[in-house]
């Protein structure tokens, strides 16, 4: 049941803020490995990018990748949220007053969101390559140029075999890590933090909608040099041996956003995240 919750809500939450996730993106691949002001700017800010998406793709263009969306969500969160609701109820990360362990919410939160993300990498891979496709005048990044969900599937597995459709995971074990380390930690201690000044009882609405709050925004802030990482990695595009025509793995990844693009390289759509998180958290 909590597995069911769990993906439930977040599919609502993502019909909603996919746009969000497609305008995110983009701006994390426009410029990339450029230095500023050495590159046309398409998407300028978070109204302009809407437009721009909307007037070249039509609204549809917004809601690119919705069904891979859906079906990551349904497999990272029903796992990440149906897993560790068990193990706070089993008690296992319980102290003596009832509150939550600060370095078990940690370590059980980044195991459920390693697991919950290497098993729905697949569906993240297709669902970056379709978001990043656009029309000419505003593409940024590779250009995969998938038909559908489908399609997409079935050519990487023809092309690369099916360890090709977890091409890029190894970037989901920091990014969900972390992210969801992070997330649940503050919602889970915001709740204690709460119920302890007797301000919201811990399972009232006041105290959901709180730590969700503030789980989103600490969330964006630890998870954005990651996901600027991973939408690199999952998007980049392939030579005839299966490697990645710009980066070789996460280290060189960073090192060469670093040198072009500076500290700013790894916070690029970060305001996209946010909005995109909240919503999200609103959902669970």
């Amino acid at each position: 049941m909590d597995f069911l919750l769990g993906a439930a809500a977040a599919c609502g939450a993502v019909i909603v803020s996919n746009p969000m996730d497609v305008l995110k993106t983009r701006m994390q691949l426009q410029g990339e490995l450029k230095e500023r002001g050495r590159y046309s700017i398409i998407y300028k800010n978070i109204f302009h990018a809407a437009f721009a998406v909307g007037q070249a793709d039509g609204l549809s263009g917004l809601q690119k990748g919705l069904g891979p969306a859906l079906g990551y969500q349904i497999v990272m969160n029903g796992i990440r949220f149906g897993l560790y609701q068990k193990i706070l109820d089993s008690g296992i990360i319980s102290l003596s007053d009832g509150s939550t362990s600060t370095l078990g919410c940690v370590i059980a939160g980044a195991g459920v969101g390693v697991l919950g993300g290497f098993f729905g990498s697949p569906l993240y891979l297709v669902k970056t390559h379709l978001q990043s496709q656009a029309v000419e005048s505003i593409a940024v990044g590779y250009q995969h140029n998938h038909q559908s969900v489908s399609s997409a599937l079935i050519k990487i597995a023809k092309q690369d075999g099916l360890k090709g459709l977890w091409r890029g995971a190894s970037t989901s074990i920091p990014r969900v890590g972390i992210g969801s380390a992070s997330q649940l930690f503050t919602y889970s201690k915001s709740k204690d933090w709460l119920d302890h000044y007797e301000l919201y009882p811990r399972d009232s609405w006041q105290s959901t909608f709180t730590g969700a709050m503030a789980s989103g925004l600490v969330i964006a802030l630890c998870m954005s040099p990651f996901d600027v990482i991973s939408t690199r990695i999952y998007n980049q595009g392939l030579d005839s041996k299966g490697r990645g025509l710009l980066y070789n793995g996460i280290a060189d990844c960073v090192a060469k956003i670093f040198k072009t693009e500076g500290l700013w390289g790894f916070y690029k759509g970060i305001l996209f995240s946010k909005m995109y998180i909240k919503n999200i958290n609103r959902g669970t």
